[in-house]
């Protein structure tokens, strides 16, 4: 870990950034609000007067997750192809791994903070959006069902594959695994 100290900017962001940074590393346990302020060089009550404690810091790491998967889930053409839906949501797991950790851990976080809520929401509508578009017998008549299973697997498969759970025979890179999956799912055939 090399030292970076603070200068003039967003000190909020300073410390989120340096947070992620830490989780990267070494998991959310070996994150500390005086480690955080050290290591970005400031007084030890900075990070505290942002987020509060530790869990303030967590629940706006995992805000700042919602809204970058959403960005990423958002970059989908057409926004409602489930199958590139579906690579997207895995594909943001592995590339921001410390969000992806956080972001679904309730004991870490204010699961009723506002910003959270939002941004939990507008990523979830980003992913159910696809599933609105299947056809009608592929979508059963339950929504809630049909959206949570959705989210499942995409979920399931993301873990599986920072775990290295799945077999190797799922092929070579995680974004041809999650489509050949996807598509098995989801009905689409080619890609």
């Amino acid at each position: 870990m090399t030292e970076r100290p603070y200068h003039h900017g967003d000190l909020r962001q300073a410390v989120i950034d340096a947070a992620v940074e830490v989780i990267s590393e070494n998991g959310p346990a070996a994150v500390s609000l005086r480690d955080l302020a050290r290591k970005i060089g400031v007084s030890h009550a900075a990070p505290a007067h942002h987020f509060g404690d530790k869990e303030g810091l967590f629940t706006a790491v995992a805000t700042e997750g919602y809204t970058r998967l959403t960005d990423a889930l958002g970059r989908v053409e057409p926004a409602t192809d489930l199958v590139e839906l579906s690579v997207a949501y895995v594909r943001f797991a592995v590339d921001h791994e410390a969000y992806f950790e956080v972001m679904f851990r309730p004991d870490l976080l204010r699961n009723d903070d506002p910003d959270l809520v939002k941004a939990r929401n507008r990523s979830r509508s980003a992913l159910f959006r696809g599933v609105a578009s299947l056809p009608p017998e592929r979508r059963g008549g339950d929504t809630i069902l049909t959206n949570v299973s959705a989210w499942a697997f995409v979920h399931g498969f993301a873990t599986l594959w920072l775990q290295g759970a799945l077999p190797k025979e799922m092929g070579a890179t995680v974004d041809d695994a999650v489509r050949v999956s996807a598509s098995f799912l989801f009905g689409r055939v080619g890609h």
